[in-house]
């Protein structure tokens, strides 16, 4: 007997271009059964691209789409693999109803939520799932606050790290005369500037995200 595969949907190396930008580069997205999953980022990082893959209103220029391991082409949302699980709205402020399409998978998602650790406890109706999220106490904006801090701090680690890793090379190509002095300096400063404009980046985003945590 073949063991189960590992991952219910699967988007590997999916690259998508359109006139003027590259909105996925190489993205690799598995979800496997009973996660919930969310994908975060800043407006035109490529989500509602990827999305839009999946329910089969792009085509990717490059990549595969894989349901429960095997490859799966879609070309239209009738040929979606997640067409038939249902609809997620928002009724009212704090507030996220799922409406499955098939009364029977509403055990399967509570269940989903119950385990996924949110913090909160689905309202089962037998037709869709309410989701009450509780207003925040000052003290919880705050923790979050210190975390979307913490989550900006590691990012910009990530960003300079990247320019170690590209000075390193530069480094090498200098010591090996495959670039002038000129040449390493010039690459350096490009490098510099853009690690910069990274840097500023996630503390706009850091600024703004905390800024509307607090505001009551």
């Amino acid at each position: 007997m073949e063991n189960a595969p590992q991952y219910v949907i699967e988007m590997l190396h999916i690259t998508k271009e359109f006139p003027g930008i590259r909105a996925n580069d190489d993205i690799t997205l598995q979800l496997r059964k009973g996660e919930i999953h969310a994908l975060l980022g800043e407006n035109g990082a490529g989500k509602s691209t990827l999305m839009s893959i999946l329910f089969g209103m792009y085509q990717p220029d490059a990549g595969e789409i894989r349901k429960d391991g095997k490859p799966v082409t879609i070309q239209n949302p009738n040929d979606a693999p997640l067409q038939q699980v249902g609809n997620v709205t928002v009724p009212e402020a704090r507030v996220l109803m799922i409406q499955p399409w098939e009364s029977k998978l509403i055990k399967d998602i509570e269940k989903a939520i119950l385990a996924s650790d949110i913090g909160i406890t689905p309202t089962n109706d037998g037709k869709s799932i309410r989701l009450v999220f509780p207003e925040l106490t000052e003290e919880r904006r705050k923790e979050l606050a210190k975390d979307v801090k913490k989550k900006g701090d590691a990012a910009k680690t990530a960003v300079r790290n990247i320019r170690r890793d590209g000075n390193d090379a530069f480094k090498k190509s200098n010591k090996a005369k495959e670039i002038s002095e000129d040449e390493y300096a010039e690459l350096q400063e490009k490098l510099q500037k853009i690690t910069d404009k990274y840097v500023a980046m996630v503390d706009k985003a850091v600024e703004a995200k905390t800024k509307e945590i607090m505001t009551v």
